[in-house]
C-alpha cells in the first residue's frame, strides 16, 4: 500500500441495533468499540464478499473525484452477536458472516435524495454519472437513487453492484468497452454536462489511484469464494487485484465507447 494511503479503520462490533430492510442484502445498523454507529454490509449476504470489494474500490475512486462518501471501516463480527438475534433470517446472515465485514459511517438525520426536491450542482452531478458509467454501476435510478442529502450536501452510497464482472469472470473481457445506459439515472437531467468533465475526471483516475483503491480491499474479499465458485475467477487475491486493475485501465482507455455524451 502506498505510504500516502491510510488503511481503513478496524473495529469490533459490540451491538447489533436493527436491520435496514430497504436493501435486498439486509444491511444492519450496528455499534462498534469506537462508540461509532455504522451501516454494516455482511459478507455472506447476496452475492457475497465481491460486493464489499466493489464498495471499497468505488468509494476510494469517488473520493479521488471529489465526491462525498461515508467513511468506511472494517468491522469484526462475533457469531455470538448473531445468535442473540430473534429473526431467523437475520440470525443466519449474522452467524454466517462472522469475521470481517464492511461498515459505512452512519449519517444521522440524512434523507434520501429526490431530484424534484433538491438542486444539484451540474458538475457534481456529472461527476457522479461519469463514475457510475466508469464502474458500470447501474444502481442509481429514480427507483433506487442511492444518494443521501446530509447537512445540505449530496452523498453517494451503495456501490456494491458496480464492477459486476467479479460475479462472472468469463464475461470480464467485455467490461472495458461495454456501453453505459444512463437514461434511467436519477441525475439524467445533467447528462449534457458529462462530456465536458470526462477528460479531467479520467486524468484523476491514474494507475496509482486504482492501485491504492485495490490495496484497501482485504484479501479475503478478493480471493476464491467457495460459496460462489467461478472457474474463470482469478486464483488468488493478488491475481484479482492485477486483473481488476487491467480492466479499469482498459476502460479508461476506451472512454469513448462507454461515456455518455462522447462521440463514438
Amino acid at each position: 500500500m502506498s505510504a500516502n494511503v491510510q488503511p481503513m479503520a478496524h473495529h469490533r462490533v459490540t451491538r447489533y441495533l436493527t436491520p435496514l430492510r430497504e436493501g435486498g442484502s439486509l444491511p444492519g445498523l450496528v455499534e462498534a468499540d469506537d462508540e461509532g454507529t455504522y451501516v454494516m454490509k455482511l459478507r455472506s449476504a447476496g452475492q457475497g464478499p465481491r460486493v464489499l470489494a466493489s464498495e471499497v474500490i468505488v468509494a476510494s475512486l469517488a473520493e479521488r473525484l471529489g465526491l462525498r462518501v461515508p467513511d468506511l471501516a472494517l468491522l469484526d463480527l462475533d457469531a455470538s452477536i448473531g445468535r442473540r438475534e430473534p429473526d431467523p433470517e437475520i440470525q443466519h446472515l449474522l452467524v454466517t458472516s462472522a469475521g470481517m465485514n464492511l461498515g459505512m459511517d452512519y449519517l444521522p438525520g440524512s434523507i434520501g435524495f429526490d431530484p424534484t426536491a433538491f438542486q444539484v450542482d451540474p458538475t457534481y452531478a456529472a461527476t457522479i454519472i461519469w463514475l457510475d458509467a466508469f464502474t458500470a454501476n447501474v444502481d442509481r435510478s429514480h427507483r433506487n437513487p442511492n444518494l443521501l442529502m446530509w447537512h445540505g450536501n449530496l452523498w453517494c452510497i451503495d456501490h456494491g453492484v458496480a464492477l459486476g464482472f467479479q460475479h462472472n469472470w468469463s464475461r470480464a473481457d467485455r467490461f472495458p468497452t461495454a456501453p453505459f445506459d444512463a437514461s434511467d439515472h436519477v441525475l439524467a437531467e445533467h447528462l449534457g454536462h458529462v462530456a465536458g468533465v470526462a477528460t479531467a475526471l479520467a486524468a484523476l483516475i491514474d494507475a496509482a489511484a486504482i492501485t491504492e483503491a485495490l490495496a484497501l480491499v482485504p484479501d479475503v474479499w478478493l480471493g476464491p469464494d467457495p460459496d460462489r465458485p467461478d472457474a474463470a475467477a482469478p486464483a488468488t487475491a493478488h491475481e484479482a487485484r492485477e486483473r481488476i486493475a487491467q480492466l479499469l485501465d482498459g476502460r479508461l482507455a476506451a472512454m469513448a465507447d462507454w461515456c455518455p455524451g462522447l462521440e463514438r
